[in-house]
């Protein structure tokens, strides 16, 4: 029997390789919705390899005025509230998110209120919801497949295990394009040496985020809300191989690892998968006889403060991470914009954060956007005063 999957963001780079993985598995995947921001030319090409039967276009201009989808009877929705509406699909079995951004908090909590198996690959939505989206979840019966490769790495190795037997949880980080930089160069390097990832192929966005290791500072915040673990039992390595993608260290000294290529199109199969493990030819394997040593060392967080700001963010809990994440993302906008210095994306996040008026309280959805607000005002306001 065929999974009918959903892909939400499918323009991009996650959810070309979620359709390219759907695609190759067409005998057991079927695409049922795509939804894209912008991109419809994207969404045009898209449909016509896998005839959603109804697809969401955010840009609710774009919306009106695509006509391709029309002549093919598609249905189309427009705008926050039809992304939402295709998240909550009701023939969807599986509906993968890879949305930008915490944007993503929207649809996310639509297909969890509907009861559906997510395959999340935005760590920012788990990041601003916390324990709402987790104790949803469990309250509808919903179930969350991270995509992320290190999450899906330690979900895997969680797996028939619970997080009361765990010691320790290593999130590996391949250290980013700026790893051997020394720390003076780091405050006015070029933009075109940050998005030089040497490891992975990846958004603009989320390329910032590894450069700056913010990315690993938020799949801190978003192990800890995901599988329930104490922040002291999360520790991040930095692992150049970018081999190894996490490990779990349980209570009796075993350690367990999961490793593979760099290709988030491993991850993704798993998620729809799951439970079963998909044979494929077309993977890349990981040879274990040419692959060498496998090295980690600690973090640098001096030169590297994102790191450092989002540990204290989970520390003090609440909606602080939910603003975290707006500061990063205004700072991170402003930089791919040109208006902000990369060295200065530290600094718009930590005055942010040390602002008076920042909010703490995150008991509902309405917390969290006012928090979300709240961060993405005052990071402006920071911006403003740094900017080139």
């Amino acid at each position: 029997m065929k999974k009918n999957v959903v892909i939400l963001g499918s323009s991009g780079s996650i959810g070309e390789s979620a359709l390219s993985v759907a695609l190759r598995f067409k005998d057991r995947v079927r695409v049922v919705g795509l939804s894209v921001n912008t991109r419809t030319e994207k969404l045009e090409s898209q449909m016509r390899v896998c005839a959603p039967r109804t697809v969401a276009i955010a840009d609710e201009e774009k919306a009106r005025t695509f006509r391709p989808a029309r002549r093919k009877g598609v249905k189309v929705l427009a705008g926050r509230q039809g992304v939402c509406a295709l998240a909550a699909l009701k023939e969807a079995d599986i509906v993968l998110i890879a949305v930008v951004g915490a944007e993503a908090i929207y649809p996310l909590w639509s297909a969890i209120r509907a009861g559906k198996t997510v395959a999340l690959a935005n760590k920012e939505s788990i990041v601003v919801g916390g324990a709402l989206v987790a104790d949803e979840a469990r309250l509808r019966g919903a179930r969350i497949i991270p995509i992320d490769s290190e999450q899906s790495a330690i979900f895997q190795c969680l797996e028939g295990y619970n997080a009361s037997m765990v010691k320790r949880v290593y999130l590996t980080a391949s250290g980013g394009p700026l790893v051997d930089y020394p720390r003076g160069r780091l405050k006015n390097v070029s933009q075109a040496a940050v998005l030089a990832h040497p490891r992975w192929k990846m958004g603009p966005k989320i390329t910032v985020d590894s450069a700056t290791l913010m990315n690993k500072g938020l799949e801190v915040i978003e192990a800890k809300n995901l599988f329930g673990l104490p922040l002291d039992k999360i520790r991040v390595l930095v692992h150049r191989q970018a081999l190894v993608h996490s490990m779990v260290e349980y209570m009796d000294g075993s350690i367990l690892a999961q490793l593979g290529v760099t290709d988030m199109k491993l991850p993704i199969q798993y998620a729809l998968s799951y439970p079963e493990r998909w044979a494929n030819n077309g993977a890349l394997s990981l040879d274990l006889l040419r692959m060498g040593s496998l090295d980690f060392s600690a973090p640098d967080m001096g030169k590297f403060p994102c790191l450092r700001l989002a540990y204290e963010a989970a520390r003090s809990g609440g909606s602080v991470p939910c603003v975290l994440n707006a500061a990063n993302e205004v700072a991170v906008a402003s930089f791919l914009a040109g208006r902000l210095t990369f060295g200065r994306i530290a600094n718009v996040i930590e005055e942010t954060l040390a602002s008076s008026g920042c909010p703490s309280r995150a008991g509902s959805l309405e917390d969290i956007f006012a928090a979300d607000a709240f961060g993405r005002r005052v990071a402006q306001e920071k911006v403003r005063k740094y900017a080139k």
